[in-house]
């Protein structure tokens, strides 16, 4: 456990977890920083389609969230990801722009179809509470954003994904995120219970590593969050990085045998399914 703090403002506490019985890598960190944004956040930022008024050059801001990626030792228990954030810019006019962001997905090494419809089944209930149409739109978010184009394929089996929610209001938007939050341990504790004692052999604990290969490619090359943060001055490297798996392998053109089970976890991967109807 580890409590950090910024000098340009704020801090956190990042808790990790390593070589466990269960969990190879498990953290959560826990942030809460403020400052002036730097010229290239802002421009990532504008990108997205803000229209982010400097004044002086300067745009103060502050973040908060939680998130958390497990890692499991077992190839059959899938990796877990969940990040909720608020963010909140002060412009030259002193109006406030404010927005959450966040969500969670599933990335198992195999397909288990149980799992994945348990996963999905529990975030869809906490969409369901506020409005119907939000489960659908970000479940295609999440298979949208977590695409690895080099690759042509998802990180995982997706979840929900969201950013820049500002409406209908503050504490509606705060309300959703909060049940969104209640629904990550429900969604993933079964399935670690259920398969954390499962029986696995060195060709499956080779898979695993292969497709944690494929999560640092993403999460190196794409996420938002990781790129915000290194972009960010005085930001924490090590908790930011905390997200890549203990291991991972890369074999050159790897390809697995067809009709094998490692080929129908890619066959997901690149068609993503509808695991609710």
């Amino acid at each position: 456990i580890d409590t950090w703090e910024r000098k340009e403002g704020g801090g956190g506490i990042s808790c990790v977890l390593q070589d466990g019985q269960v969990f190879e890598k498990a953290g959560v960190n826990v942030s809460v920083v403020s400052g002036f944004l730097s010229e290239e956040a802002a421009r990532q930022m504008r990108s997205r389609g803000k229209s982010l008024k400097a004044k002086d050059g300067k745009l103060p801001f502050c973040a908060m969230g939680v998130s958390s990626v497990i890692h499991p030792k077992n190839p059959h228990v899938p990796t877990m990801h969940f990040n909720y954030r608020y963010f909140e810019i002060e412009e030259a006019d002193g109006t406030k722009q404010w927005w959450f962001g966040g969500g969670s997905d599933l990335t198992p090494t195999y397909l288990n179809e149980e799992d994945a419809v348990h996963f999905h089944k529990t975030l869809k209930e906490a969409c369901d509470k506020h409005d119907l149409k939000l489960y659908p739109k970000y479940k295609k978010w999440c298979d949208d954003y977590f695409y690895i184009k080099h690759r042509d394929e998802r990180r995982g089996i997706g979840g929900i994904f969201f950013d820049d929610v500002d409406s209908p209001s503050k504490e509606e938007v705060f309300q959703f995120v909060k049940s969104c939050t209640k629904a990550v341990v429900p969604s993933y504790i079964p399935i670690v219970k259920r398969h954390c004692r499962d029986s696995f052999t060195p060709e499956e604990k080779l898979w695993q590593q292969l497709r944690r290969g494929r999560y640092v490619e993403f999460n190196l090359v794409y996420d938002r969050g990781t790129k915000f943060g290194l972009l960010t001055p005085g930001s924490r490297i090590e908790s930011i990085l905390m997200s890549l798996p203990l291991t991972a392998r890369w074999e050159y053109m790897h390809s697995p045998p067809k009709s094998s089970k490692e080929a129908e976890i890619l066959e997901v991967l690149r068609n993503p399914k509808d695991w609710v109807h």
